[in-house]
């Protein structure tokens, strides 16, 4: 099983809310979602923790996409701007620092005409054993 098929599969949260990976390269993930009615806040906005769940979802991916077990242990994210019902949002998540235990990623979400949603800098705590793609539930 592949990285990319292990998250995609064994991230329930994610998946349930109709987030998907569609690129994983070294140090890199991109994944995407599309705003639905499931999606919107009581303002009629895309709520902060689906366009979190999004950024988190590439961020996971691009982390662990050196095959070491990563968790995050701290994120912060930046919205610019509303994101409305129908809107296909992309998160690009680019490692800036590979420290062999404590990586940085930077996240940028953006929507269907390139506009800057939201910004999320994080950090992961990398531990020393390999994935074992078979294994993780």
């Amino acid at each position: 099983m592949t990285l990319q098929e292990n998250l995609s599969k064994n991230d329930r949260f994610a998946a349930n809310n109709d987030i998907h990976l569609i690129e994983i390269k070294e140090g890199f993930a991109l994944a995407e979602m599309t705003v639905q009615e499931k999606h919107l806040n009581a303002g009629g906005v895309c709520q902060g923790g689906a366009i979190f769940t999004l950024a988190d979802l590439a961020m996971a991916a691009a982390l662990n996409s050196h095959h070491n077990l990563t968790f995050g242990i701290q994120n912060n994210i930046s919205f610019l701007r509303s994101a409305l019902l129908g809107d296909y949002l992309t998160a690009e998540a680019s490692e800036v620092f590979n420290h062999p235990k404590i990586p940085y990623v930077t996240v940028s979400i953006k929507n269907q005409n390139g506009e800057i949603i939201a910004m999320v800098t994080g950090q992961g705590y990398r531990k020393k054993e390999q994935m074992n793609f078979d294994t993780l539930i």
